[in-house]
């Protein structure tokens, strides 16, 4: 026993003496260069023990050491140039649970040289050159519990491949190269409890895909450029607890095959494409605890409901979304145990009040790292946020206005705050121009927070004025401020422009929207015309030309228009209109009236018109 040391022959004694583990060879048995030791391991279920381990790691063999004691437990064999086994070579290991052989040369799966019974709880085949599993690729292995085949080179598995292990608990397939998904291979695997498969570039999941699988507990589809999963892909796994769909590819919640797994409580949807988190996403996952939302380059709102009835939800992580500018106001209702909101560097101006007042158990929120507006809307959650705590205050500052720029949120009271505010439409969440491919549906997506709570339009490049919840047929407008155009043409391309208001005033912001790479020059501005002339009236209409919120049209007497500092009446239009008439004139006088887009700087020039009223 010279040479394992005070420290490892006292476990040993111990462990001889409950005839847990056989007694260790003697020195002189260990293999030259290797290592022999009594260390702690645990079993795939967590049992823990004294295990009599053979290390023989990162020496660069290309052949199993000859007459390994008999007593090994753990043969480590990780970071060697191995490519092969003769079969039966490790048959005499008869206490042998883990062999660890990953980061090898193995490029055959039958070079393991499997076929006689052995005791094996864990195989690490990791970081090898397996390109194919055949049908019986792991033959003798009837004890296996777990199996480590991720960062191969696998391209496809025969339907039966895992034929013999009914008892595997835990398969690592991930990042190897398979295109698809066979439920065939998991018929011979009932009581697997987990399952990697992230890294693989897999694009789609259908149905029935994991049917057999009615014990898992756990999935993990990362890394897959996943772009659909199809309403059954889920069907069957009705102890699934934990399910990850880390960086993919997806721009909707696969809220369908979500249903087929209500015992859900772990879900990750970080680094997806979804640009809204929407009502009814969620729905029926009674079960889930945590949510993850983060990391989403694309995010902007977090809509009405969309965080409803999720009795026993107590986390929910949506931070580190650049362009998450709207949570709103009644995003979240029913969430009795929600104790942890993060919502930390994100791009919101603001987060209303009425959405922690619907949190009754929040315990602690993160909004640090956002560009906060310390104003009437903020007022309300920083009342409201008395009895929770602030994640790093420190790092929680005001942005705006400027006199209170960079002051900590929690520092300054309700009552310093306005009651009342303008709208704020945040510029992070609103392209200056967005490319479309034609036929696609297109969605604009414009939100806005202010007290009284503003009410928001679209006007088209056409200047067809859509209010929320209006339209059809090309165009819908969603009552958070969605423009949903559906079948984007060429003709549609240009500016198209979100107006918010309220009784203080509006807001507004513009996109130029591209189809099919290219666009259609924009009008110079809009066409004027006049429609009808009368002693004290006329009545002037116009096609639009660039997209504007508002048209402000001025006009006087054509004699006077030329004079400098001459006196012009002016009115401002609504973005919408296409004719106004002119009243209060005087009969039998030639008029000059000219209209342009409201906003400053707006693209396009003035259109103008004469127009001569009949003598009375």
């Amino acid at each position: 026993m010279r040479g394992l040391g005070a420290g490892s022959l006292l476990p040993l004694l111990l462990a001889a003496a409950a005839g847990a583990v056989p007694a260790f060879p003697r020195l002189s048995e260990c293999p030259a260069r290797c290592s022999c030791q009594i260390r702690p391991w645990y079993s795939p279920r967590s049992v823990y023990r004294e295990a009599a381990t053979v290390d023989c790691n990162d020496l660069s063999l290309r052949s199993v050491p000859r007459e390994l004691p008999p007593a090994t437990h753990t043969l480590l064999l990780q970071g060697n140039d191995i490519s092969g086994l003769e079969r039966g070579e490790l048959g005499y290991l008869r206490n042998l649970s883990e062999l660890d052989l990953s980061r090898n040369a193995f490029s055959d799966a039958r070079d393991l040289g499997l076929g006689d019974p052995l005791r094996l709880l864990s195989l690490h085949l990791e970081e090898n050159r397996l390109a194919e599993l055949p049908d019986g690729s792991f033959p003798g292995l009837g004890e296996l519990q777990e199996l480590y085949l991720n960062h191969n080179r696998i391209r496809s598995i025969a339907p039966r491949a895992f034929a013999g292990l009914s008892g595997l608990l835990r398969l690592h397939l991930d990042s190897n190269r398979l295109r698809s998904v066979d439920s065939r291979w998991f018929q011979e695997l009932p009581g697997l409890e987990v399952l990697m498969m992230g890294g693989n570039r897999v694009d789609a999941i259908v149905d029935m895909n994991f049917r057999p699988l009615g014990n898992l507990r756990s999935l993990a589809l990362a890394g897959m450029r996943l772009r659909e999963v199809a309403d059954f892909a889920l069907e069957g796994l009705r102890s699934l607890e934990s399910l990850s769909f880390y960086d993919n590819r997806l721009a909707e919640v696969p809220k369908r095959a979500l249903r087929r797994v209500p015992g859900l409580k772990f879900l990750d949807l970080t680094k997806n494409p979804l640009q809204r988190v929407k009502r009814s996403d969620f729905s029926d996952m009674l079960h889930l605890k945590e949510l993850g939302l983060t990391n989403m380059a694309e995010l902007v709102s977090i809509d009405r409901l969309a965080l409803a009835d999720l009795p026993e939800l107590t986390k929910l992580d949506a931070s580190n979304n650049p362009k998450l500018s709207f949570v709103h106001p009644e995003a979240f209702a029913r969430l009795p145990r929600l104790e942890t909101l993060l919502l930390n560097n994100n791009a919101l101006s603001a987060l209303h009040g009425s959405a922690l007042e619907a949190l009754p158990g929040l315990r602690e929120i993160g909004i640090h790292g956002n560009p906060l507006r310390c104003d009437c809307v903020l007022r309300r959650l920083r009342g409201a946020g008395s009895r929770v705590r602030f994640l790093e205050p420190r790092s929680t500052l005001c942005s705006e206005p400027p006199e209170l720029r960079l002051r900590r949120v929690r520092d300054i009271p309700a009552g310093a705050m306005t009651e009342r505010c303008l709208p704020h439409i945040p510029a992070a969440s609103f392209p200056a121009r967005l490319e479309a491919e034609a036929g696609r549906d297109v969605e604009l997506h414009c939100r806005a927070l202010a007290e009284p709570e503003p009410e928001i339009y679209w006007v088209t490049p056409g200047g067809i004025k859509l209010p929320a919840e209006g339209g059809s047929g090309k165009y819908a407008a969603h009552p958070e401020g969605t423009l949903e155009i559906r079948g984007a043409a060429a003709r549609d391309a240009g500016l198209y422009t979100c107006v918010a208001h309220n009784l203080l005033g509006a807001a507004t912001r513009s996109v130029r929207l591209l189809v099919g790479r290219s666009s259609p020059a924009a009008p110079d501005g809009p066409e004027l015309e006049v429609l009808e002339s009368q002693p004290y009236h006329v009545l002037l209409a116009w096609e639009p030309g660039p997209a504007a919120a508002a048209w402000n049209l001025t006009w006087a007497a054509a004699e006077e228009s030329e004079e400098e500092g001459s006196r012009r009446e002016a009115a401002r239009i609504p973005a919408g209109m296409r004719r106004f008439r002119i009243t209060r004139l005087r009969p039998g006088t030639e008029y000059r009236a000219c209209l342009r887009a409201a906003a400053p700087g707006a693209p396009g020039r003035a259109a103008c018109v004469r127009a001569r009223t009949k003598e009375a």
